[in-house]
């Protein structure tokens, strides 16, 4: 049995020539805040710190739409989304889960995203 203690970090998968874009979304509209990328790594990307968990962007051509997406809690739900729509990010509800409030996001790269807030 593999007894888990965290998870560490998410991965996220952007076109190669948008991974600047990328960055600037993820640092200027979600507000995240860049770690340390060690340098042995051949292709490009970007590291960043998500509460006690990692988010790593790296490069991948030819990205489709899927229902495959990182959820990650908030502590003002309302706020979080204020941010993403005031700066062009259109947010939509899914199915109600009776525990939690939530929305979701696709970022400019076409990455689904969840953010939610528990409500017990």
């Amino acid at each position: 049995m593999i007894t888990f203690k965290r998870a560490d970090h998410i991965h996220i998968c952007v076109p190669p020539e948008r991974l600047e874009e990328a960055r600037k979304f993820y640092t200027d509209v979600v507000g995240l805040k860049p770690a340390h990328r060690p340098e042995v790594f051949k292709h490009p990307g970007y590291w960043f710190e998500i509460g006690d968990i990692g988010l790593h962007i790296g490069i991948e051509p030819g990205l489709l739409s899927t229902s495959r997406h990182s959820a990650f809690e908030v502590a003002n739900l309302d706020a979080a989304r204020e941010q993403l729509e005031s700066n062009g990010v259109k947010t939509y509800e899914e199915e109600k889960i009776a525990d939690r409030d939530r929305f979701f996001f696709l970022d400019p790269f076409g990455n689904r995203m969840e953010l939610l807030e528990y409500t017990v």
